[in-house]
């Protein structure tokens, strides 16, 4: 009789109200897996935003500093004014906190076989709004392969960081020991015809994900303070 009633309860099935606690089991279980997944899905992503942040940010440092390096004037002008087609300059304007830098450098590289383009170009470095977003700022770069009379339009523009707080940029001035916020190689009451020695350049770039903001400070030598003059009588 015993033997029958063990028989009998393991054949019977689960209740209800069995299947429903086992099912609320399995669904919190599900519900906790869910949401450790998720989390490491979101710090995954937030930590590769960072890390492009940071990579964007120190590419744009390192071409700054190849391409403001190579910064030159040149006293190479024909006699005839009516023959001369080009100016060289460095011309730095200070805002309340993008700064702006237009200058010819040696630091153009020929993409396009045999085209008749030399290493010298006409760069400019400003910041834009972004026209896809009301309150993003980017620092651009612009390029051109052939130096004009005109040093702040033509060529190419580029993006070369995005959404950033602040570009400041300074320059010691060998003559008087200082550090100046502008620099202009066309005015008399400027630096007529003579570069910086030095240049510092604060770039910060607005954090991601609960991160603090990015902040790149470098300062680097020019080698070239004087302009080009050479087989020029004195």
């Amino acid at each position: 009789m015993i033997a029958r009633r063990k028989r009998r309860a393991l054949a019977r099935g689960m209740t209800l109200l069995e299947v429903l606690v086992s099912l609320g089991v399995l669904a919190m279980i599900s519900l906790l897996i869910y949401g450790a997944f998720d989390s490491m899905s979101r710090g995954r992503k937030g930590e590769a935003l960072r890390v492009d942040r940071a990579r964007q940010g120190r590419d744009a440092m390192d071409r700054i500093t190849r391409e403001v390096s190579s910064a030159f004037l040149s006293m190479h002008n024909p006699a005839s004014q009516a023959l001369i087609t080009r100016q060289t300059v460095f011309i730095a304007t200070n805002g309340q906190a993008f700064d702006r830098l237009d200058f010819v450098s040696f630091a153009h590289r020929r993409l396009e076989k045999e085209s008749k383009e030399s290493d010298q170009a006409e760069i400019g470095y400003f910041v834009v709004k972004d026209p896809d977003k009301e309150d993003k700022m980017d620092l651009v770069r612009r390029e051109q392969a052939n130096p004009d009379f005109d040093p702040k339009k033509g060529g190419v523009v580029n993006v070369l960081a995005e959404d950033i707080e602040l570009f400041d940029m300074r320059f010691l001035d060998p003559i008087s020991g200082q550090w100046l916020e502008i620099w202009d190689t066309t005015q008399l009451t400027g630096q007529l015809n003579r570069l910086p020695v030095e240049v510092k350049v604060t770039l910060v770039l607005k954090p991601v994900k609960n991160s603090p903001p990015f902040r790149f400070i470098t300062k680097f030598m020019l080698p070239m303070q004087q302009p080009l003059s050479f087989g020029i009588p004195r």
